[in-house]
């Protein structure tokens, strides 16, 4: 029999998503283990993603595994892969995807974000989330806020902020829908690139027969259409965890339309367009819709971004 053998992160969304990997493979007739640690991402909560360095914060531990041949392959959330992975690694599946709006998540079930006539803080430390607040809502307030999931609404529920904003996905697999008050529509808080799905990397030096057996057990097609078209959109613009950039891509049988943006890091500007062609022109489609935004006002935007970010 196959044995597996699976790198993952500790924390709790990261290990259901690890066991949900792991179930698929054995009902497959593969056997497995579970190697778990926590990365540099996990242990620095004080300081911001884009502070720390977002290339790798919570991969780079994983892939010495895999690169030792320690693991077989490493599971994470698509959306906390770099856009280019370092020399000899690659990402051999991406699993059905979750829902992948951003929530809003509280204890106060009456909160209303268009209220500007009540104070209200929003505990969220990513780049694109700030902004696209900004830009919506500039009457709120935001505060940062890292950590698992569980952290965070403890930080909420001792009163560090009133509400949290969250993806759908992770709400959900860690059993905290009651806790929605708001679901944010796609086409004003589009995700980042990768939102929930779950990303398979292996070493490019993987036994090809391993990687087939974990290919075929855990890949959707339709996923990883729409991962490389986000994914290479993300690639052309050069970016990571730190910029304000997001993308979605969607199929309508054989057509792939992805929707994609930067915002400035004060909300002001929002840049969004729309690419569409074959499904099998993925990365085509992501490229020319990073050449249009960068093209029309988002090179001055991540200019500003590095100066700002330093």
């Amino acid at each position: 029999m196959t044995t597996i053998n699976i790198g993952s992160r500790k924390s709790k969304l990261a290990m259901w998503q690890t066991d949900t990997v792991a179930n698929m493979l054995r009902k497959n007739g593969m056997s497995t283990s579970i190697s778990s640690m926590e990365t540099k991402g996990d242990k620095i909560l004080d300081v911001s993603i884009a502070k720390i360095g977002s290339k790798g914060v919570f991969t780079e531990e994983l892939e010495d595994q895999l690169a030792s041949g320690t693991t077989d392959i490493a599971v994470h959330s698509a959306k906390d892969m770099q856009s280019i992975l370092p020399d000899g690694f690659e990402l051999i599946a991406f699993t059905d995807r979750e829902k992948s709006n951003d929530v809003l998540v509280s204890r106060i079930k009456d909160i209303k974000l268009d209220d500007n006539s009540r104070p209200i803080r929003i505990g969220t430390s990513s780049v694109r989330r700030i902004a696209l607040l900004k830009h919506f809502y500039p009457h709120v307030e935001t505060v940062e806020m890292r950590g698992n999931l569980q952290t965070r609404i403890k930080k909420m529920d001792a009163g560090d902020c009133d509400a949290l904003m969250l993806a759908y996905a992770g709400v959900k697999r860690m059993d905290y829908e009651e806790m929605i008050v708001k679901i944010f529509p796609e086409d004003e808080f589009i995700p980042p690139v990768g939102q929930g799905c779950i990303a398979i990397e292996a070493a490019q030096s993987l036994d090809p027969e391993k990687r087939a057996k974990v290919r075929d057990c855990l890949n959707n097609p339709d996923s990883e259409a729409c991962l490389l078209a986000e994914r290479a959109y993300l690639r052309t613009m050069e970016g990571g965890c730190s910029i304000p950039a997001f993308g979605l891509a969607v199929l309508h049988g054989e057509t792939l339309t992805l929707r994609g943006g930067l915002a400035s890091l004060d909300g002001q500007t929002v840049l969004t367009k729309t690419e569409e062609g074959p499904r099998d022109a993925a990365d085509a489609i992501g490229e020319r819709l990073g050449r249009y935004i960068l093209n029309n006002g988002g090179k001055a935007i991540l200019e500003d971004i590095k100066r700002v970010q330093g």
